[in-house]
């Protein structure tokens, strides 16, 4: 993930997809027909920063590969969350929490059907609470996540 994240290397991301969707085969099986594929979202100074974003490259090629319709803009940071590095699992969800929302556009494309979520790596699960919480705010039925990478706990 950090050869993506940080290399620019976008040769890795079909492979990670296809990794990813044999992965979430067990989860997949169990979704619907009308499942929407969404990624996490950056906020627009993140994304101007870093050029691209690994959750989108991610959830894009899932979506490929398994055929499923995918939508870039479902979800939307409209303010800076910054940086969460030594935060501790709560102040993590602190910080999140109402982070995102789902793009106005997009509400009625949400409403009634299942969402998966696709991020690059969790850590607390901080931001994938946020993004869920959003999907459901806007009337997704169902909301699964799925991830390339958990960071390991230090006990």
């Amino acid at each position: 993930m950090l050869a993506i994240k940080h290399g620019d290397r976008y040769d890795v991301v079909r492979p990670a997809a296809r990794w990813l969707a044999l992965a979430a085969k067990p989860l997949l099986c169990k979704l619907d027909d009308q499942i929407l594929i969404a990624p996490v979202p950056l906020h627009r100074s993140r994304l101007f920063k870093r050029r691209f974003n690994q959750s989108a490259l991610l959830a894009r090629a899932l979506a490929r590969s398994l055929n499923k319709p995918y939508c870039l803009d479902l979800l939307h940071r409209p303010t800076v969350s910054g940086n969460m590095r030594g935060l501790d699992h709560g102040e993590r969800f602190a910080k999140m929490q109402g982070s995102m929302v789902v793009n106005p556009k997009r509400t009625g494309v949400v409403r009634d059907r299942t969402v998966l979520i696709v991020d690059d790596v969790m850590t607390s699960g901080a931001t994938l609470s946020a993004a869920t919480l959003a999907a459901f705010d806007a009337g997704a039925r169902d909301v699964q996540t799925v991830t390339l990478a958990r960071v390991a706990k230090n006990d």
